[in-house]
């Protein structure tokens, strides 16, 4: 027993054939990396400098893009890191709080999603009300509430986690997160598993409240060429990024459970990495294509720097 207090530290999965392409690893990953930053920064950039997108929807969007700015800062850098150095170590208190960050930004994700949903819902089905319900004071409890409680959550769930007793040091995955914490111990894992599926039920509630919401939006709809239109615009991204983040906690979910030599090498790397690929680089993509006012924005900030360059 006292063999399992001494972890300091924990070894992490090695990406297939890392000594021979970790290079082009680093160099595709970096790219990524870049590529999610620059879009994230630069549609939050947007928003905040053009006075036109201070409305609720364009502040939830922006709130959205500083979330995956901030899950993507707990992988990349320490992943690139790792490839450089060839050395896929990490000490346990770094994957603790590489846990939080982690399952903070997930459920993050699903909040900010959430008042993104209501903040349609009341625009379309009560348009009259929207002004009233969605003020400074309304958005800026919203915005807090979105951090705030999957911090709480995590908060104890980490604490709950660290409790434990490891009785190994190898993480099969190339990121620590809670699920794979807990596994590393032989203690009875009951309360953890409790506690997981207390606030799994609530997302999951909340993902069907969402679902919910939509359905309404589209019967709503109907009626108005002008309603269809709005959500066509406004709601249709949502979805898809909905959708998106949905398929990524599946797909994480199914690695966590059958992460194991059964699968291909090159599907369990998949399985592990598209919810830090895929969510915070096409997220800003679809909604700066998608919504007609950022979009112009966007476009209209190029054309003034690149006529600034020209000067």
């Amino acid at each position: 027993m006292d063999n399992m207090t001494h972890f300091t530290a924990y070894t992490l999965m090695e990406p297939h054939n890392a000594k021979s392409y970790r290079y082009i690893y680093f160099t595709c990953f970096l790219f990524l990396y870049v590529m999610i930053l620059f879009l994230n920064i630069w549609l939050s950039v947007v928003i905040v400098l053009e006075k036109a997108l201070h409305e609720p929807m364009y502040i939830f969007l922006c709130n959205l893009c500083v979330n995956d700015i901030y899950g993507t800062a707990a992988f990349y850098p320490k992943f690139l890191h790792d490839l450089i150095l060839n050395s896929y170590v990490i000490p346990s208190y770094l994957c603790a709080l590489q846990a939080f960050v982690f399952y903070t930004y997930v459920l993050c994700e699903y909040s900010t999603l959430a008042v993104m949903a209501y903040d349609r819902h009341v625009a379309i089905c009560q348009p009259l009300d929207y002004h009233s319900k969605m003020n400074k004071f309304s958005c800026s409890i919203l915005l807090g509430l979105c951090w705030v409680i999957p911090f709480l959550i995590m908060f104890i769930a980490v604490f709950l986690s660290n409790r434990l007793v490891p009785c190994r040091n190898h993480i099969e995955k190339l990121f620590c997160d809670n699920w794979s914490i807990v596994k590393l111990s032989c203690e009875s894992t009951v309360i953890n598993n409790i506690y997981g599926f207390i606030f799994i039920s609530l997302y999951v509630g909340l993902v069907i409240v969402i679902l919910m919401s939509y359905i309404k939006l589209i019967i709503a709809c109907k009626a108005s060429l002008e309603c269809r239109r709005k959500f066509w615009q406004t709601c249709v991204p949502h979805a898809i990024s909905l959708i998106n983040l949905t398929a990524a906690i599946l797909f994480d979910n199914i690695y966590n459970r059958y992460g194991s030599s059964d699968l291909p090498v090159n599907f369990r790397m998949f399985l592990a990495l598209e919810i830090i690929v895929v969510p915070p680089l096409f997220n800003p993509v679809i909604y700066g294509i998608k919504l007609s006012e950022v979009r112009k924005r966007v476009l209209n900030l190029c054309m003034n720097c690149t006529k600034d360059d020209k000067d």
